[in-house]
């Protein structure tokens, strides 16, 4: 009897326990609510969320949502119901280091969008030694956004092994991402507005080993007084600016200024001439496009640069060959070194010069890109950088450097001895000159193109 009473006393305590846990986990739900956060995930079930793409396996256990990787299966996610435009996301994240995947936001499907394939923006999970988890991908569009080589100090904010804290701020068209507290990256962008969340299982192929997993938990999002709620960061990170010919407030407080402006010629003219030419050269919907057999000619900038960054955006047609020099030096015609813009795969120069150093990205004639560049596809926009200071030069290609190296070393004039440009004194080692754009002939559009001093 007395066994009894005391296994029926231990039963009321822990009933009294079990409620006094269930009151404080209620009350901590209604606190957030009360500070404007709405859970996502309630613990239990799926409820509010469906499975889009792939095969994956999503499930709940022990309060957290577990996606385990199947063979033969393309990327799966699971997507809520609602769609959200300006939010606030967090949430907690681990997944196996042999994987990879991504958090969807402002993402879509849509029947007459490739058979409703899952695109839109991402935050990068990326367990691996290239550590671009943070970064920001668009899925099934336009690539890399924000590759996180322009942010060191971010690489190293992914914990592997560990549960990892991810944040999303995306408000009108800014987005920010954090993890475990620590700025990874900025971007303005304007391409969609609203879409679902979704929760990433890379796909894998028939032939790897399927059952991987990456978990999720703590997932919540806040959609009201956003402004009043931006995370405040004492570092400053690289902002990336996706919206054609314009400048943000970070660009214009670090330097930067537009070399085409979207609507007018103004800052370029034509090479060793007075004016921009009258013909072969358009301004329409923000691109600056020259067109075949118009013979409109080279055109360059009225200012000379000499320690600069450069980025512009470049559109090729099938077959086009066009390209942007730097360090342009008119005496003697207008001659500079050249960040070639080539469809490699229809232009017979992609097969000419030494070890394929007329390709796209290349330092035409003389260096060429890497072999593992990622250009897109002929017809969409491709991105390009130029780095150059106090003689070392970078050539970048979506996010991707491709190569490097210094102007006027013995190995620069090594290579320069090889090429065409061999009996050209000097040859790329002005200390300023202007930036131009090639006229060969071929219907090529450039924008966005930004330049500032270093």
């Amino acid at each position: 009897m007395k066994r009894l009473i005391s296994v029926f006393n231990n039963s009321i305590r822990f009933n009294k326990w079990i409620l006094v846990l269930t009151m404080l986990s209620s009350a901590l739900t209604l606190s957030a609510q009360k500070k404007g956060w709405i859970e996502l995930f309630n613990s239990k079930d799926l409820s509010g969320w469906t499975q889009k793409g792939g095969t994956a396996k999503y499930a709940v256990e022990n309060g957290v949502i577990v996606g385990t990787t199947v063979s033969n299966s393309p990327n799966s996610f699971l997507c809520t119901e609602k769609n959200y435009g300006d939010f606030i996301l967090e949430l907690e994240l681990m997944v196996d280091t042999s994987m990879n995947s991504g958090v969807q936001f402002r993402s879509n499907s849509m029947p007459e969008y490739q058979n409703g394939r899952v695109h839109g923006y991402q935050v990068e999970v990326d367990p691996s030694k290239r550590a671009w988890s943070g970064g920001i991908y668009d899925e099934g569009r336009r690539g890399w956004l924000y590759t996180m080589e322009s942010n060191p100090e971010g690489k190293k904010a992914f914990k592997n092994n560990q549960w990892n804290k991810y944040r999303v701020e995306a408000i009108g068209s800014n987005i920010k991402t954090w993890i475990n507290g620590i700025p990874t990256a900025d971007i303005v962008d304007n391409l969609t507005a609203t879409g679902f969340i979704a929760l990433q299982v890379h796909g894998i192929g028939a032939n790897k080993k399927p059952g991987t997993q990456v978990k999720w938990r703590n997932i919540r999002i806040m959609t009201e007084n956003l402004e009043a709620n931006r995370k405040k960061d004492k570092v400053e990170i690289a902002q990336l600016n996706y919206i054609p010919n314009t400048l943000t407030a970070y660009e214009k407080k670090n330097g930067w200024q537009l070399l085409f402006d979207g609507v007018s010629s103004k800052g370029w003219r034509g090479a060793n001439k007075d004016k921009f030419p009258e013909n072969g050269w358009e301004i329409k919907d923000g691109t600056l496009s020259i067109f075949p057999g118009d013979g409109g000619g080279d055109i360059v900038t009225v200012d000379e640069y000499g320690n600069f960054e450069l980025t512009f955006e470049f559109r090729l047609t099938e077959g086009a060959n066009s390209g942007l020099k730097y360090y342009v030096v008119e005496q003697g015609g207008a001659l500079g070194l050249e960040y070639q813009v080539l469809d490699d795969a229809k232009h017979p120069d992609a097969k000419m010069g030494r070890d394929g150093n007329r390709t796209l990205a290349s330092l035409y004639d003389l260096i060429p890109a890497a072999k593992g560049k990622r250009p897109n596809a002929i017809g969409n926009w491709n991105q390009a950088r130029i780095v150059s200071k106090n003689n070392h030069v970078e050539h970048w290609l979506n996010g991707f450097k491709v190569l490097e190296y210094e102007r006027g070393s013995k190995e620069f004039r090594d290579i320069v001895a090889l090429s065409k440009f061999k009996d050209k004194p000097n040859f790329g080692e002005a200390p300023k000159g202007r930036i131009l754009l090639q006229d060969h002939g071929n219907l090529v559009s450039f924008r966005n193109m930004k330049i500032r001093n270093l």
